[in-house]
């Protein structure tokens, strides 16, 4: 069984090292600031975001596509973090 750190740290290697650079941003700094006070639920959301496509990631993220119901207040979260970094 996995324990809470081993989680968070490939959770944080997942979310940095994503394929294209935009997602590895976006995801890498939204994991540094909110993953570690993320309930086990939330986790297991953000663990089935990262097995999505980078390119539908994006579009979700950035508002060019609606994202999957079931991802849509994460991804809104995420999109809010994003936009409050580059401010």
């Amino acid at each position: 069984m996995e324990t809470d750190e081993a989680r968070l740290k490939r959770l944080a290697m997942r979310s940095w090292r994503r394929g294209t650079k935009e997602m590895d941003i976006i995801l890498g700094h939204f994991c540094d600031d909110r993953l570690a006070e993320m309930s086990k639920d939330d986790l297991d959301l953000y663990d089935a975001l990262l097995a999505e496509n980078d390119q539908d990631l994006y579009q979700w993220v950035t508002g060019q596509v609606a994202a999957p119901e079931r991802f849509s207040p994460l991804i809104a979260t995420i999109a809010d973090h994003a936009a409050a970094r580059d401010h």
